[in-house]
């Protein structure tokens, strides 16, 4: 895997290895601004990673660029794992919204961000990126947008490696669902996820989480509906709703059945009877 990667100019990636889910391996951090240098995904826990991560980091400040602080899109240990430590070994400040700065109480969170503050990254060109907050797949999770070049850093708001796991604990699909049709209003020209490369076509992107999405809903309302006045757990749900994909992800499925049974319980299309939920009698 390439690392630094050159995506524009004053824009860099470095793929460093972390704790992620499958078949993603990697977590991508970003260097922002041509002069000012933004740091986004202080991602990796591990030694090795660590010791690769800083390094293209000094030598970014080698060249005559200025780090100004590191950034968290959210709190997850692939995106988060090596926060206190960066922050410490570069004397940096860390930024992120208030929710994740709640859910990383190893680190110092310097900055939060709120959704439509900007971001001012001197340079030849002063680069303006807004921070936008997007919950859905974790509470506090913030993307970045710079409107002039098109340029939207996505976090784990999409991805091009793997998928987007939204479960009921850190998740709300229905925030996520809304948050998606957000960026894709943007306009954005290019989109920067943290597993996989740039994607250069955001429209078609957006398009296809949300379908997928709403596919899914309607499979795991067809499969309640089928289980019947008894009702069902979500990892009964399962086998039905997720009978196109392998069983071996069957387990990571079980958890966005159980968020989208929230939502559905939301909406009145579904009632929950302790663990089991029934389909409302308005649903499939």
């Amino acid at each position: 895997m390439l690392r630094p990667m050159d995506i524009a100019e004053g824009l860099e990636s470095f793929a460093a290895r972390t704790p992620t889910l499958p078949p993603a391996t990697h977590t991508q951090s970003y260097a922002l601004g041509a002069r000012d240098v933004l740091l986004v995904e202080p991602a990796t826990p591990y030694d090795d990673e660590r010791r690769q991560w800083l390094a293209w980091a000094t030598g970014l400040a080698s060249k005559g660029r200025r780090l100004v602080a590191i950034l968290l899109t959210h709190h997850h240990p692939d995106h988060a794992g090596g926060a206190a430590f960066f922050a410490r070994e570069l004397g940096l400040p860390l930024w992120a919204h208030a929710m994740t700065r709640d859910r990383v109480p190893d680190a110092s969170v310097g900055r939060e961000l709120a959704d439509g503050d900007v971001v001012v990254l001197d340079g030849p060109t002063p680069e303006r990126w807004e921070a936008l907050h997007t919950p859905g797949h974790a509470p506090g999770h913030v993307c970045l947008y710079e409107p002039s070049r098109g340029f939207l850093v996505a976090g784990d708001m999409v991805a091009s490696e793997g998928t987007i796991l939204v479960e009921p604990v850190d998740g709300d699909m229905a925030l996520y669902i809304e948050q998606l049709e957000r960026l894709r209003a943007l306009g954005a020209k290019t989109v920067l996820p943290a597993h996989g490369g740039p994607i250069d076509d955001p429209d078609a992107l957006f398009e296809r989480y949300v379908r997928h999405r709403r596919m899914r809903e309607h499979r795991v309302l067809r499969a309640l509906s089928r289980a019947g006045v008894q009702g069902a757990t979500a990892a009964e749900l399962v086998p039905d709703a997720y009978d196109d994909t392998p069983k071996a992800a069957w387990g990571i499925a079980a958890m966005s059945v159980a968020a989208h049974l929230v939502k559905l319980e939301r909406e009145g299309l579904a009632r929950r009877a302790d663990e089991r939920y029934v389909a409302s009698g308005n649903a499939l």
